[in-house]
């Protein structure tokens, strides 16, 4: 059973989808609907902006969306994949969406943009940040997120990623971030039953995603969605709010805009669908950023990537449908 998932912020890149432009017509189509759907040269955008340009917010949420929704469209017509299952690293999830007929790639894209946007504007710059931590489990991310807001008296400080076995990320205020860096000691939360090492590695980041300074976003967002009509899903996608497979319509909306301020729980997700017996995944968009996380959650995982011709045609060769 093939599933598709779909890549978040961090996996752009100048000159995404441009294979699929200039080889196959549904792509060149979806990348016309796309710019006339926002009044923005996607082409431009993807295939010849700076890396600067392409990183900012508004930018790379629309660009995500085309490259990956061109990306399904062309497995589906053109070789022969038929989804059972899908599901997106945060702003991936659009992109689920659409593959799975729940939302129209038009509305999409002009949500995506606005998105990008409240997300941006929702924190004066330098006000939050993010930090990957390595070597925690996720209860004991949560208990340390906890222990700072506490000895450091600045909050919110929480989980904003489980991406994958040891490395989860955290978001919210700078002054917490900054603490977390340069005061906390392993030994004062955990004492000798403890992690023998925490790596704590700020991130370079326009704002504090996924925590609950983003809940400006998620008003303007529950604003925005709940003038787009859904549609219950063709197959299952398992969102990043719950990490469960959902289909109806109602429910996905409310979870799509809930993980906004919310954390993305890929690792769970992904444990989730390989419960459910998919373990050939199809990363559709550019970057293998998923395909080396999914690696590391479980090694019976299958991940094809989709950046190239010969990449398309090994999923064709294998019949993964």
């Amino acid at each position: 059973m093939a599933m598709l998932v779909f890549p978040g912020q961090g996996s752009q890149k100048p000159g995404m989808g441009k294979f699929l432009f200039e080889n196959f017509g549904l792509a060149k189509e979806c990348f016309d609907e796309g710019s006339e759907a926002l009044k923005l040269d996607l082409k431009q955008l993807c295939f010849n902006a700076s890396e600067s340009d392409l990183a900012l917010t508004e930018n790379t949420q629309p660009a995500l969306l085309v490259t990956s929704t061109a990306t399904q469209k062309v497995l589906r017509s053109e070789f022969g994949v038929q989804p059972s299952m899908s599901a997106g690293h945060s702003v991936g999830e659009y992109a689920a969406l659409v593959a799975a007929g729940v939302l129209d790639f038009a509305a999409a894209i002009r949500a995506v943009r606005i998105r990008g946007q409240a997300m941006q504007s929702a924190v004066p710059t330098g006000k939050g940040g993010m930090a990957a931590l390595m070597g925690l489990e996720p209860q004991q991310a949560e208990e340390l997120c906890a222990f700072v807001e506490k000895r450091s008296g600045k909050s919110p400080l929480s989980p904003a990623n489980f991406n994958c076995p040891g490395q989860i990320v955290v978001s919210g205020a700078a002054p917490a971030i900054e603490w977390l860096r340069t005061e906390f000691k392993v030994e004062n939360l955990w004492g000798e039953t403890g992690p023998t090492r925490v790596k704590v590695i700020p991130l370079q980041v326009s704002a504090p995603f996924h925590c609950a300074m983003m809940k400006p976003a998620e008003e303007k967002m529950r604003e925005v969605l709940s003038a787009i009509p859904f549609k219950n899903a063709d197959f299952g996608i398992i969102q990043n709010f719950q990490a469960l497979v959902e289909t109806q319509a109602e429910q996905l909306k409310e979870n799509l805009i809930r993980q906004i301020s919310a954390p993305v729980r890929w690792t769970q997700s992904m444990q989730e669908a390989q419960k459910l017996g998919f373990t050939q995944i199809i990363e559709c968009g550019g970057g293998k950023v998923l395909a080396g996380l999914l690696k590391k959650i479980s090694p019976d995982f299958q991940v094809y990537s989709t950046n190239s011709l010969d990449d398309l045609k090994l999923i064709e060769s294998l019949a993964i449908v």
